[in-house]
């Protein structure tokens, strides 16, 4: 587990067409983003009318996705062209968000903020936000953590973000979603699966009755 979590079925989004790389939009309403001229006009993605691009400071920056959670059917040409890209492309503030920002610029499509709920959006851009239907949690929000929670950063004392760092831990105690016993149940179900068919076929012949045995015999 990591500071992202999915909390429903997200399998539909494998079904949307191929070819383009689908990823929720970004907000730009941070202080990670106050070197940005987005942040220094108080422009934002998340709600345009707000404050409009000015004409004077030229073309509208292109849609910027947040990289937590993204959907995109890989492929060997494209894994070059990235390797070959990043050799001539220089460091920049966001890292691989921003290069693949940059590598896929023409094929973005946005998808709704249920799948990467960025927890900013929680008091930037609540309009914008339905709990209820949210399917993944990006805990990328200053104290969000929540293996280091404490409720004390600005905005974690909000009762949205104690459900949703709960509902993590929620999950990470769960011992039914645990690798080990997930594997452990998956052998043993295939090791009976191989075995009654040969207890079938004995028992029919006759030859053998048997009564199956507590698991600590």
């Amino acid at each position: 587990m990591g500071d992202i979590e999915v909390f429903d079925s997200i399998d539909h989004l494998f079904d949307m067409p191929g070819g383009h790389f689908y990823a929720v939009m970004d907000c730009f309403c941070e202080k990670t983003w106050s070197n940005s001229p987005q942040y220094k006009i108080g422009y934002c993605q998340q709600c345009p009318d707000k404050v409009r691009w000015p004409a004077e400071m030229g073309p509208k920056p292109p849609l910027y996705f947040n990289a937590g959670m993204f959907v995109y059917e890989p492929n060997l040409s494209t894994y070059h062209d990235l390797l070959g890209t990043l050799k001539t492309t220089s460091p920049t503030l966001f890292a691989e968000q921003d290069f693949l920002n940059m590598f896929f610029r023409d094929v973005y499509k946005p998808i709704p903020s249920d799948y990467n709920l960025v927890l900013a959006m929680l008091w930037r851009h609540p309009e914008n936000i339905n709990l209820d239907k949210v399917k993944v949690v990006h805990y990328c929000a200053a104290g969000s953590k929540p293996w280091r929670f404490t409720g004390k950063e600005e905005n974690m004392d909000r009762e949205d973000i104690k459900m949703v760092v709960n509902k993590w831990w929620d999950i990470y105690h769960d011992e039914s979603l645990d690798y080990k016993n997930t594997v452990a149940a998956a052998a043993a179900a295939e090791a009976e699966a191989e075995l009654q068919p040969f207890l079938a076929a004995l028992s029919e012949a006759g030859a053998v009755h048997y009564v199956t045995a507590p698991s600590a015999a």
